[in-house]
């Protein structure tokens, strides 16, 4: 049974915030073994180290036991689509700066808005499809297309949105499935994946990229779940503008690590961004008022 969700948004906000360091963090490590590793090593390392966290949930038998469901090919489209939103991510930090990668990869939140159409079966009215447009600018602006500053391993953080936006849509989807199940599923499809494509790519990571590469799958899997717990906590629409101070994070990072100071044009595109995102948050706090009040009001059968 899901856990029930308790009405405290403070707490909620908190722990977000608390999320955007693990994951920021996580991030700024990948970009860190992006010099001595491949992409695909990087994610393997990430998630072996996901899969040993999870490993008393894999245990048939056990309490915590959490691979039994009955979505299970959903469980799986979403497990994969979680591992081609990381490998992407990763795979475009060794070639273009962190903060124009995060900046770009928050532009999901539109995705989600086009996704919530097809696979939710969701209205969307003009001003969120505004707010889109508005976003997607914010996008064009950050990686200037066309000109000398453009990278196509932007592409890639592009790509890796909107496999994040699947991700969140699914998981929408599936509300009333435990956390510590679409969890498991994400360890053991994505260790099995980067597994069978690791012999071709190998190299021998030193002490010090094991490290480093342990610190990226606890980062990232406690990320992952302090964002599940906040939850518990308050609505998506309330958590939702909180989580861009992870771009102030990786940016923060991105300094002080690899002297990588944004320039103009990412720093105006992150906040057309960041405010398209915002007023998309709102639209949705909007819209689930409407509903909640709408149900208040119609009559009980």
């Amino acid at each position: 049974m899901a856990p029930t969700r308790a009405d405290k948004p403070f707490h909620g906000i908190a722990l977000v915030l608390l999320a955007t360091v693990f994951l920021g963090t996580s991030d700024a490590t990948s970009k860190y073994l992006s010099a001595t590793l491949p992409s695909i090593e990087i994610a393997w390392i990430r998630f072996f180290v996901f899969l040993l966290i999870m490993a008393p949930a894999l245990v048939p038998g056990t309490p915590l036991y959490a691979l039994r469901s009955r979505r299970t090919g959903l469980l799986v489209v979403r497990s994969t689509a979680l591992l081609a939103s990381a490998l992407l991510f990763i795979s475009s930090l060794g070639f273009i700066p962190i903060a124009e990668a995060s900046a770009t990869s928050f532009v999901s939140p539109l995705f989600v808005t086009a996704l919530s159409i097809f696979i939710l079966k969701e209205s969307v009215g003009l001003r969120r499809w505004l707010a889109t447009g508005v976003g997607l600018i914010g996008v064009l602006i950050v990686l200037r297309p066309g000109s000398g500053a453009f990278h196509p391993a932007a592409m890639f953080v592009i790509i890796s949105a909107l496999a994040w936006a699947v991700t969140l849509v699914l998981t929408r989807k599936m509300s009333g499935e435990p956390s510590l199940t679409m969890m498991a599923y994400a360890a053991v499809v994505g260790f099995i994946i980067m597994s069978a494509l690791i012999p071709f790519v190998w190299v021998t990571p030193s002490w010090n990229d094991v490290f480093f590469g342990i610190v990226v799958g606890i980062a990232s899997t406690a990320g992952q779940w302090v964002v599940v717990f906040a939850f518990r906590y308050a609505n998506a629409s309330v958590l939702a503008p909180f989580s861009y101070t992870q771009l102030l994070w990786v940016s923060f990072l991105g300094v002080v690590v690899f002297g990588e100071v944004p320039d103009v044009w990412t720093v105006t595109g992150a906040v057309i961004i960041v405010s398209s995102g915002l007023y998309t948050a709102h639209r949705e706090r909007l819209r689930r008022s409407e509903l909640i009040a709408q149900a208040e009001l119609s009559p009980n059968p």
